[in-house]
């Protein structure tokens, strides 16, 4: 997997944190569906903008991790958008070749093509925010529990 940031480190990645949007129906299905699969490099799933997001990763734009989603490796890697998708398919079992074959010429503009469709179904379906980009409020509770 090629992480997005240019001065990710070379080692392997162990934990992968996903940072999803738990005010879009689309993203918490995908949570829970992650949080069913057998994991090879263990995902922990936290709101994104949460203050556990902001604690873990002050550094990032939590803005834009609402608007896209985020993987962070546990040695600062940071994957985003169709990356991000690949990364969660690679740490699972079943889907670790998928992974690999949606990172090849012919299998990356079908994963590009999951994503965008993704984001549509997503502006459509998750409640609208803040105007002018102010973000949505994270909820607590059991969306904000992680594994």
């Amino acid at each position: 997997m090629s992480p997005v940031t240019a001065t990710a480190p070379c080692a392997p990645v162990r934990r992968l944190t996903v940072l999803y949007d738990a005010q879009c129906p689309l993203c918490v299905h995908l949570r829970h569906w992650l949080q069913r699969q057998r994991q090879l490099v263990p995902l922990d799933l936290v709101p994104a903008g949460s203050a556990e997001a902001r604690r873990r990763f002050p550094e990032l734009d939590h803005t834009a991790t609402l608007a896209e989603i985020t993987v962070v490796g546990d040695l600062g890697q940071v994957y985003r958008e169709t990356s991000a998708w690949i990364v969660c398919l690679w740490a699972l079992a079943k889907y670790r070749s998928r992974a690999h074959w949606l990172t090849t010429p012919a299998g990356r503009p079908f994963a590009r093509g999951t994503v965008l469709a993704a984001a549509r179904y997503r502006s459509m379906a998750a409640p609208r925010c803040a105007p002018q980009g102010a973000g949505c409020p994270v909820p607590t509770g059991r969306h904000g529990a992680h594994r």
